[in-house]
């Protein structure tokens, strides 16, 4: 498993993990806070990650964890 964290373009810090699971799929769980203070937690899946480089799968789960919380409808 490998731990990732970061700050959304609202404010929001998070810390997650993801790991890679079969047949090129990435699945990932992040919790969300606002000033120390517990905001919520999404989960998310992404696929076709097969030979993606582990940098490049970093960016593009911390990508997919910022859309999946500023996005949500």
């Amino acid at each position: 498993m490998t731990t990732v964290s970061g700050k959304t373009k609202n404010g929001f810090t998070y810390e997650g993990d993801y790991e890679q699971a079969s047949a090129g799929r990435v699945i990932w769980t992040a919790t969300f806070r606002r000033d120390g203070d517990y905001a919520g937690v999404r989960h998310g899946r992404m696929f076709d990650m097969q030979g993606v480089a582990p940098a490049a799968l970093d960016d593009l789960v911390k990508a997919d964890i910022e859309a999946t919380w500023t996005d949500a409808t």
